[in-house]
């Protein structure tokens, strides 16, 4: 990549960054172009150049913010970081809460979502979902996860976990009993006996 390119997907970058700032806060119909232009400290006409409309912008935007969401995931996979604290992250951690982001950007996303988004559907069929199954088979070597429990099930057991905590003031309530939460996760409410409980 010459400079010029370089330059031209830099301004490119700080065109996303700026119009997905604006949507997190105030949502897709409030923000202009010419606020994101004034935020990205470039001209409207720029804009219109690298995106050609504003629906091309939101689009774009959805796939920066989709991608931005997934290399936070991709890296707390990664990292060497124990399994009960991961679980921990994806369920607790309130960037990934919705009530964090405008509803109405969230619609928007939901409605890509719903529509088919070939971009997002293939994100999670071929980076998320491999990386949740290798996760969910490690908990099982070191003993937190009952070998018997399908992953499909604890994929669906996570995901009514995540929903529950972005509905609206409910993060502000669950907080405080995170690590009860957590157990009630692993253990359910009959819990385990302390002699096979996870060190």
């Amino acid at each position: 990549m010459n400079g010029f390119e370089r330059r031209r997907e830099r301004k490119k970058k700080d065109i996303l960054e700026a119009t997905l700032e604006l949507f997190m806060k105030h949502g897709v119909r409030k923000v202009s172009i010419a606020e994101i232009a004034d935020r990205a400290s470039v001209s409207q006409v720029t804009i219109y150049n690298y995106f050609g409309s504003k629906d091309q912008l939101i689009y774009e935007v959805i796939i920066y913010y989709v991608d931005k969401i997934w290399g936070e995931y991709d890296r707390l996979f990664k990292s060497k970081m124990p399994f009960p604290d991961k679980i921990k992250r994806i369920i607790f951690d309130k960037k990934q809460v919705a009530n964090q982001i405008s509803g109405e950007f969230l619609e928007y996303i939901m409605e890509e979502y719903s529509a088919g988004s070939n971009y997002i559907e293939k994100v999670y069929q071929e980076k998320a979902l491999p990386q949740f199954m290798e996760l969910f088979e490690v908990g099982k070597a070191q003993g937190y996860i009952d070998q018997s429990i399908s992953n499909e099930a604890i994929l669906l057991y996570i995901k009514m976990f995540k929903e529950y905590m972005q509905q609206e003031d409910v993060i502000q309530n669950i907080l405080p009993i995170t690590e009860d939460f957590t157990k009630l996760f692993f253990f359910g409410i009959a819990g385990k006996s302390e002699d096979t409980s996870c060190k």
